[in-house]
């Protein structure tokens, strides 16, 4: 995938082979906002990144500044948000969305990173397979 070897090269760069001590919310921020058509601002204030694929929002991204668990919420179907809620204890429902359609995941290295990198995929393809069919096929093309 295109973006994600800008991580990669990110996780390198920090001294460190990507996957070898979890992901972190630089790293999984500079994968999601690789990936085509994705803006992001903090509409919920300092420390809590929104990512947007053309304007729709696909990933919440807590950075853990400060106090607190470093999390990301991502969209997902629903019977694959069940599979993954109980395969992994640091994944559970949508922190403050639709907890069917939504998992937050802590960023705690117990989910292995390729896991974490599929599921920010699956949530951007999710949202973009809801779009216009022109507007679909345009960022389709644009990831490759």
């Amino acid at each position: 995938m295109a973006g994600w070897d800008v991580v990669a090269r990110v996780g390198w760069r920090q001294g460190r082979e990507w996957g070898v001590m979890g992901v972190t919310a630089e790293e999984l921020f500079e994968f999601a906002s690789g990936l085509p058509g994705v803006t992001d601002d903090e509409a919920f204030g300092p420390g809590v990144t929104v990512l947007k694929v053309e304007g729709k929002v696909f990933a919440v991204l807590r950075d853990g500044e400060g106090e607190g668990e470093v999390w990301v919420t991502l969209k997902c179907e629903p019977g694959l948000a069940s599979h993954l809620r109980e395969q992994y204890a640091a994944v559970g429902p949508g922190y403050h969305m639709n907890k069917r359609h939504w998992n937050t995941v802590v960023l705690d290295s117990s989910v292995p990173d390729d896991e974490v990198r599929e599921m920010v995929e699956h949530s951007w393809e999710r949202v973009v397979a809801g779009m216009g069919k022109a507007d679909r096929e345009r960022l389709r093309l644009q990831r490759g």
